[in-house]
């Protein structure tokens, strides 16, 4: 029932300083202010690339209030669209959780979730222009204690395909896990692992966080230009590989969270991902 990563939420003190580098970085162009009750936020919406980022800034008590005391600015929610918004409200509540619609959006919050970190806003499913130097989101990663689990969980709320899913583990960055794509020959899905080396940075950050969201990713035509940016800006960011020949481009850039307001945003050439998500051969060389 699920269409595509087609939006990220981050939860910060200040809307206007968490945009600021995602628009001269990323070239993010602002869309619209609004207030987002269930979560007790004002929301400033930005597009980027086919999708959009919403930066939720807490206007008393609520989810966002609660999360930001807790964790600080951080990724807040995946966003993923679907045709029928109603029709997958309904599939959902009829496995008895509880999820909020509003505005034409629903909403699920952790706690309806299973217990593994796992937010949602679903939305309904358009085709846009690419905006700035991003093509598109296509994943965010959550961080979980039983990733099998939390795969079951995900698949059942939101009626995946089980078969399209792809394992997933690294020796270098520490983790297990799976890729659970929405549909087949498509990037979009959750990345739900479980870290294994708590002397890393992505265990640090698991035993001081807890369940949740890590990061998101992208893809990108233009990744030199942003590495270039960065580097050019003195802003937090790890080229891979890091070193590579004169005149290569990198294969994917990670943009630090004190760059991007709070969250780590890892950018990937185009088609690169699929080398590690099932189907190598589809990774186009570089000229």
């Amino acid at each position: 029932m699920l269409q595509r990563v087609d939006r990220i939420q981050m939860a910060v003190p200040d809307r206007t300083v968490a945009a600021g580098n995602w628009r001269a970085i990323l070239g993010a162009e602002e869309e619209s202010q609004d207030r987002v009750a269930c979560l007790g936020a004002n929301r400033t919406t930005w597009r980027v690339g086919t999708g959009r980022i919403e930066f939720l800034e807490p206007d008393g008590t609520g989810p966002v209030a609660d999360a930001l005391a807790r964790k600080g600015a951080h990724l807040f929610a995946a966003g993923v669209s679907t045709p029928d918004v109603d029709a997958l409200v309904n599939h959902i509540r009829s496995q008895r959780i509880n999820i909020t619609v509003e505005s034409g959006q629903a909403f699920l919050d952790a706690d309806d979730t299973g217990g593994f970190g796992l937010r949602a806003v679903v939305s309904k499913e358009e085709t846009l222009a690419a905006v700035g130097a991003l093509d598109c989101f296509y994943e965010t990663t959550l961080l979980v204690h039983d990733a099998p689990a939390c795969v079951r969980q995900c698949a059942e709320l939101f009626r995946l395909d089980m078969g399209n899913f792809v394992p997933i583990s690294s020796d270098e960055y520490g983790y297990d896990g799976t890729l659970t794509l929405f549909r087949a020959n498509h990037l979009d899905r959750w990345e739900i692992i479980t870290p294994n080396n708590p002397g890393n940075t992505m265990g640090r950050f698991f035993t001081r966080s807890g369940e949740g969201y890590y990061m998101a990713f992208a893809e990108s035509s233009r990744l030199p230009a942003i590495e270039e940016k960065a580097k050019a800006e003195g802003l937090g960011h790890t080229p891979v590989p890091p070193n590579r020949p004169a005149g290569r481009s990198a294969d994917t850039v990670f943009l630090h969270p004190r760059t991007l307001g709070g969250m780590m945003l890892g950018i990937s050439r185009p088609t690169m991902a699929w080398q590690w998500s099932g189907q190598p051969d589809k990774v186009e060389a570089l000229p």
